[in-house]
């Protein structure tokens, strides 16, 4: 084995180039090289991290608190049974929600990388990590787009008159009436039916006609996207560069914004519930919200709708969760912030249903209309139903401002999270040609984005954000989040990712947890996705019904992410030069060698914690082969003569090496052989095995190199006390 070593500054990673000879027969040799992007470790001092611990759990909490928490889960409350919907909601919470918040935060935080490239714990699955990213992607187009509206309605906010409490301005019908009370008297007393049986007049409110008339100046359907609304493409410019501002600097800035990001909404929801409960009418509202129907809990769609909005709103398989848990350090604790988040958030949902239903009960009562009438959810609910609402308060500009203050920052919130996994992903996947052009790259995927945005800001626009919104983060949320969890316990393997746990913790799991990851969740997960499909149905925007090349692009949009699992596998297996398929495969299923923590001390704990199978599946990948090969070599050859090299010493760039005989040597001080011989550096030889007379040779040698935990050792092995051995050229020690 001919080895070069490169050596760096301290704060930079080594270098190395390998090459390996094995030689399993006299007449037959496989050679196999690495690269140095291949097998240097990544550089801890390169990566950032958070500044205090209190900027990453709001940063977590700012992401799982979103738009659905306000829009779409007091709707679903109400709808589904009340009070009773939080049976089936919380007993989703504790099988799927804690397990995958845990699951993604600890395996983040152990490796600190991000989606694509933590997949170096099974390379054949890096898809589940790009299907991550590409969701995020495709959805932070759309989700800057809500920005952008909220921005154009705070603006308006400073008008003398709020525009969406009267009629006679230039976007008007002569169907507009000035609130929901008029449309429903005038209705009563003035439409008629024609000989069809159809009605031929239907009035709508001002809040409604300035949302498809004003903001949007929405067009007949996606057939006619229409030109493009400046006013809206002004506000979207200015969503995006607020991202860029807050991101250009990583972490670093992110970190800061959000003590005003993730706590702003809780004071004003705070401000929004005293101010409601004082009014008439809010007792009713909450009653209508929470009020068990428990006959509800008999109906599949409740538990459905349940576990689809425990799903959505934790945050699993977005990549996000690894992404800001990758920023930890090593022992940051990560199992509190994981039971604490989910809580917060969900609670989160709770309480923003008391400020909603409040303030339309107000509403019913001073209108005199039942509330089933006046409740809303999604856009339709914080763009129409809520801000004509607040404008029944006293100085409604006040709170018009303040409410879309919060849902602004709620918004932004999500977008910082989505946003940097995406660069984030990529910038630890090529750290040496992205990280030295953070900013750069930052500004690159915004203008990127912007631009992809730009068709959703034409008068059709509201169809095709509708279309992907319905598609893209759906079904493929689950199916990603099922092999994440399934990959995790079954091919990695659940108890050793116990003992990483346990590194980072200094204890292990409860047994709950293992029982949540190999069987309960990834079966809730299944449940939640049949759910998730049985509801699904076509795509429709309030009475517009797609065509049907419209909803194949809905499809599309859905499935993109779920294409580069089986892509990555087959490429990864492609450029596999040796075995058999099946090897290939078994190969690309064990952990890369360039898996674990990214500090050198930490990750020599990680292999001093190695039982002899995971010990035989590390040097296995070093050698570019799976396990099974590897001992069939060792068994053919011998343990004498399985690996060949000038300097009878093989070193990985994580400071453990491999001899000639299958002995691997730590800094750490443990000396691990794949057959089975296990001893220390303290001359304290315990074997499981008889050891040969060469591990005993090796044995000395190597009880006499002690490396510091801060340095990679390379050490040249001598066998005896050959002055020819002793002659030879030395291989420098890295890290001095």
């Amino acid at each position: 084995m001919m080895l070069t070593q490169l050596k760096k500054c301290d704060s930079t990673p080594v270098d190395l180039v390998v090459r390996r000879t094995i030689m399993p027969s006299p007449d037959k040799s496989i050679e196999l090289s690495l690269d140095e992007s291949e097998i240097s470790p990544p550089a801890y001092d390169e990566r950032e991290t958070w500044g205090k611990g209190l900027d990453y759990f709001l940063s977590c909490i700012g992401f799982a608190v979103g738009l659905g928490n306000i829009w779409r889960f007091p709707y679903l409350c109400y709808k589904s049974g009340g009070g009773a919907f939080l049976v089936p909601y919380v007993s989703f919470l504790l099988l799927c929600g804690f397990p995958l918040f845990y699951l993604e935060t600890a395996y983040g935080q152990f490796a600190s990388l991000s989606p694509i490239t933590v997949w170096r714990l099974s390379p054949i699955f890096t898809g589940i990590g790009y299907g991550m990213v590409t969701i995020c992607a495709v959805v932070c187009i759309y989700y800057n787009i809500i920005i952008a509206w909220t921005f154009y309605y705070l603006f308006m906010s400073f008008k003398r008159v709020l525009p969406w409490t009267t009629c006679g301005n230039p976007w008007n019908t002569p169907l507009c009436v000035a609130g929901i009370q008029d449309k429903y008297r005038q209705g009563n007393a003035t439409n008629f039916t024609g000989v069809s049986g159809q009605p031929v007049k239907t009035f709508v409110t001002a809040s409604q006609e300035f949302w498809k008339h004003n903001l949007l100046e929405q067009s007949d359907g996606i057939e006619h996207i229409g030109t493009v609304r400046l006013p809206l493409l002004g506000c979207l410019c200015l969503a995006w560069l607020i991202v860029f501002l807050c991101l250009s600097k990583g972490i670093k800035s992110s970190g800061k914004v959000v003590y005003v990001t993730a706590l702003f909404p809780y004071v004003v929801l705070v401000i929004l519930l005293g101010r409601g409960l004082t009014l008439e009418g809010a007792r009713q509202g909450i009653e209508f919200y929470l009020i068990p129907k428990w006959g509800r809990l008999q109906e599949f769609n409740v538990w459905g709708d349940a576990a689809v909005q425990i799903f959505y709103s934790v945050g699993m398989a977005w990549g996000s969760l690894i992404t800001m848990s990758s920023y930890n350090k090593f022992n940051h604790k990560v199992y509190r912030d994981a039971m604490l988040v989910p809580l917060i958030n969900c609670g989160t949902s709770v309480f923003a249903g008391f400020v909603i239903f409040s303030v339309l009960g107000f509403m019913a009562h001073t209108t005199n209309l039942p509330i089933d009438k006046v409740v809303s959810q999604g856009p339709g609910l914080i763009f129409v139903a809520y801000p004509e609402a607040i404008s029944r308060l006293p100085v409604p500009h006040v709170w018009s401002v303040m409410f879309f203050m919060m849902i602004f920052t709620v918004g932004i919130d999500s977008q910082f999270g989505m946003f940097e996994t995406m660069t984030s992903a990529f910038i630890d996947e090529y750290p040496r040609t992205l990280r030295m052009h953070k900013t750069s790259f930052t500004a690159f995927v915004c203008l990127v984005e912007f631009l992809l945005g730009i068709p959703m800001v034409c008068q059709g626009g509201i169809y095709i954000l509708q279309i992907i919104d319905w598609y893209s983060s759906s079904f493929s949320l689950m199916i990603l989040s099922f092999f994440e969890c399934m990959v995790i316990s079954w091919v990695y393997g659940v108890n050793r990712f116990y003992k990483d746990i346990e590194l980072m913790l200094g204890r292990k799991p409860f047994f709950f947890w293992k029982i949540m990851w190999a069987f309960i969740t990834p079966v809730i997960i299944l449940f939640t996705l049949i759910a998730s499909i049985s509801q699904m149905g076509p795509v429709k925007l309030d009475d517009y019904h797609y065509p049907v090349w419209a909803v194949i692009i809905g499809w599309t949009t859905g499935v993109v992410s779920l294409v580069p699992m089986p892509l990555c596998a087959f490429i990864k297996i492609k450029r596999e030069t040796t075995g058999t398929i099946w090897q290939k495969i078994k190969k690309l299923s064990q952990p890369a060698h360039n898996w674990g923590p990214s500090r050198i001390q930490d990750r020599n704990r990680y292999y001093a914690s190695m039982n002899d199978y995971e010990i035989e599946r590390h040097e296995a990948a070093m050698l570019s082969m799976d396990r099974g090969r590897y001992l069939a070599i060792i068994q053919q050859q011998g343990q004498g003569s399985a690996l060949s090299s000038p300097t009878g010493a093989m070193s990985s760039p994580t400071g453990a090496m491999s001899s000639p005989t299958g002995v691997r040597f730590s800094p750490a001080g443990a000396i691990s052989s794949p057959t089975g011989v296990r001893f220390s550096s303290k001359d304290d030889m315990k074997g499981e095995r008889p050891m040969s007379g060469s591990l005993h040779n090796m044995a000395g040698s190597l009880s006499n190199i002690v490396g510091s935990e801060n340095t990679l050792v390379t050490p040249r092995l001598e066998s005896g006390a050959s002055a020819s051995a002793r002659s030879s050229p030395q291989i420098p020690i890295i890290g001095t």
